[in-house]
């Protein structure tokens, strides 16, 4: 068959011609049809699930939902603020320590507990456990001292407080950017 049409070629050399040119302008004809079908496949994808019709249509609906989305990310962004301000004023630190105040009589059931925020600012709750009775003591706490007068145990259950393994905080680089 290869041969033949070698053949016509030596024979017809115009018909050989015009049947290479043929050939050659569909492949590239193909080349094309392909080429546009993939086009509009990613128009369609572009324009899916939008009542937009042309492209800057939908330019601007992206700049409405990316505006919209740095109003959302303002508004996260000062709930985030106001929520760490809450947690450095929220209890973060706890020491207790349990002791018995009478050396020769009953057991550990006495304890102080010391309650702290990140600024080791809190309260500190005290308990003396005797036969006849038992006493709640509590003193305020300001940079890990009290004004009041402060027990061995008192002291101690604050050091444990306060050496409590910090969690770190993420460092968290948030950029104001916008769209103009």
């Amino acid at each position: 068959m290869f041969s033949s049409i070698l053949n016509l070629f030596s024979i017809n050399p115009l018909l050989g011609l015009i049947l290479l040119a043929f050939v050659v302008f569909l492949a590239w004809n193909l080349t094309l049809h392909w080429q546009i079908y993939q086009l509009r496949q990613k128009i369609k994808t572009l324009f899916n699930g939008s009542k937009i019709t042309d492209l800057e249509g939908v330019i601007f609906e992206q700049i409405k939902r990316l505006r919209q989305n740095e109003k959302n990310l303002k508004e996260l962004r000062s709930f985030c603020e106001y929520l760490e301000e809450m947690a450095l004023k929220s209890i973060q630190k706890v020491g207790v320590v349990r002791f018995n105040p009478f050396k020769d009589t009953g057991g550990d059931q006495s304890f102080s507990v010391a309650v702290l925020d990140a600024q080791n600012n809190g309260f500190l709750l005290s308990s003396l456990f005797t036969r006849e009775s038992s006493r709640v003591y509590t003193k305020p706490i300001t940079d890990s001292q009290s004004t009041y007068p402060l027990t061995e145990e008192e002291k101690e259950a604050i050091k444990l407080a306060t050496s409590a393994k910090k969690e770190k905080r993420p460092n968290a680089k948030i950029k104001n950017q916008s769209v103009k």
